[in-house]
């Protein structure tokens, strides 16, 4: 199966727009339904962003649609989350997440985990 490392998190400031990566290991990355999670503190982990196989359907939760956008580039082996005009209440770990059978817009469907990348927003 793939193992998954997220990068790209960090402090940002409210308003900006940065770009979480997610490296996925070995030959089948296509084959895998990708999500994107996060966990605020004090909070349950909630699936933020899911696409399917090739990318062409895509699911957000209503807290981050029109701001998120999920993409994948399966010749690299890679899933990205830009986020835009992030708020403070966008402070979270977030993950990076497949399954292989499960569907894109189920939470529960996913079986395979980043280690996760802190994202703070400071207003």
């Amino acid at each position: 199966q793939v193992q998954l490392a997220e990068s790209g998190g960090g402090l940002v400031q409210a308003g900006d727009s940065p770009r979480l990566s997610c490296a996925a290991s070995g030959r089948t990355f296509g084959t895998y339904t990708m999500g994107w999670f996060r966990q605020a503190p004090g909070k349950e982990r909630e699936l933020i962003a899911g696409m399917s196989t090739s990318g062409d359907r895509t699911y957000y939760a209503y807290n981050v649609k029109g701001r998120f956008t999920v993409s994948r580039e399966n010749a690299k082996n890679t899933l990205y989350l830009q986020m835009n005009s992030l708020k403070p209440e966008d402070t979270a770990v977030y993950y990076c997440a497949a399954t292989i059978r499960g569907y894109y817009y189920v939470k529960d469907d996913y079986d395979i985990w980043g280690q996760g990348t802190q994202v703070t927003v400071s207003s």
